[in-house]
């Protein structure tokens, strides 16, 4: 579950300070400074995406600045890619300064120095910030990333686009993730970071980023892809390979090692889906052939008997123990 704070709850005093020390143990320690006049206020809502991590910041118009001093008293080795709404921001780095940004990506190095402050439209600032660790990205490719450091990254087409909606859903949907879920979706915004640099410097992504990190990404897309699609009865091995533009023999060997063949995930998550149905008192009306039919099972005698083997019991028997101990509840 997401970590959700408000200024609103601390003493008007004590806001900045806080608010500072949020950043430095979300972030990086970052030296921060506020001078206009009114009470300051912030936001922040902070989410675990098991291999990176997001921090959504809502905040009047500030400065900051992380120092050589700063990086050496704690460095977590990351990139952070700030998806920035509400006041533009502008970010010197590496040389380089992005000018106001608002409706745009920009991207920092948390081991270089840089500075920066935003722009007073009447709005706070709004930036969404994606961690990603250096460790997940290839030396060749992090080498490369330097020279977008601070550059402004447009979000109104291509990858940039879709990385900047996929951040956006993240918050909007982080409290509804269960902690699965949160990986998969983790690990696909380190591919969707790397397609984007690959984009922006125009070099080869498959060749910078790690083949244990593209197999595991194409896994989790894939899984990802089986849920969405549970009540396709055209679901299947083969057309979920066609799907990715792999050869079936490909699908199996992303799959080596899991406790069950892509064919039985697909069967056995259906199933779950029928079972969380059948004691759903919302459908108790809803017929089992027709329950058996939303989940994507073409035949009810196959869907009968490939439930009785998972769970020990027929649909109807489940559901009419279910009715039976309501009604004893009752």
């Amino acid at each position: 579950m997401p970590v959700s704070l408000s200024s609103a709850d601390v003493s008007p005093k004590e806001r900045f300070d806080w608010f500072a020390d949020i950043v430095g143990h979300a972030l990086a320690p970052t030296e921060i400074t506020y001078d206009q006049p009114g009470d300051f206020a912030a936001e922040a809502s902070l989410f675990d995406f098991g291999p990176v991590q997001l921090s959504d910041f809502s905040y009047a118009p500030l400065r900051s600045r992380r120092t050589p001093a700063l990086i050496r008293r704690g460095d977590p080795e990351q990139y952070n890619l700030a998806l920035v709404t509400g006041s533009p921001m502008w970010l010197n780095q590496n040389g380089r300064e992005s000018g106001l940004v608002t409706g745009g990506i920009v991207l920092w190095d948390t081991s270089r120095p840089y500075v920066s402050g935003a722009g007073d439209a009447g709005v706070p600032v709004r930036s969404t910030i994606l961690e990603i660790p250096k460790s997940a990205i290839n030396h060749t490719l992090s080498n490369r990333i330097a020279r977008m450091l601070a550059g402004p990254i447009s979000i109104d087409c291509g990858i940039g686009a879709v990385l900047a909606q996929y951040i956006s859903s993240l918050v909007e949907h982080g409290n509804e993730f269960a902690a699965d879920d949160q990986k998969r979706l983790g690990r696909i915004s380190l591919d969707l970071f790397a397609t984007l640099v690959a984009q922006q410097l125009d070099v080869d992504a498959d060749a910078h980023v790690t083949p244990e990190l593209r197999a595991a990404v194409l896994r989790e897309e894939i899984n990802y892809f089986i849920n969405e699609n549970l009540n396709d009865a055209n679901l299947t091995p083969q057309t979920i390979a066609a799907r990715h533009s792999i050869s079936l023999r490909r699908l199996h060997q992303i799959f080596e090692g899991e406790s069950e063949s892509v064919a039985a995930s697909i069967r056995g998550r259906r199933l779950s889906k029928c079972r969380s149905d059948l004691i759903d008192p919302q459908f108790r009306h809803v017929p089992v052939y027709s329950i058996a039919n939303r989940w994507g099972f073409a035949s009810v005698a196959a869907f009968n008997r490939s439930f009785r083997q998972a769970y020990g019991v027929t649909p109807t028997h489940l559901r009419r123990g279910v009715e039976e101990w309501s009604c004893t509840e009752g």
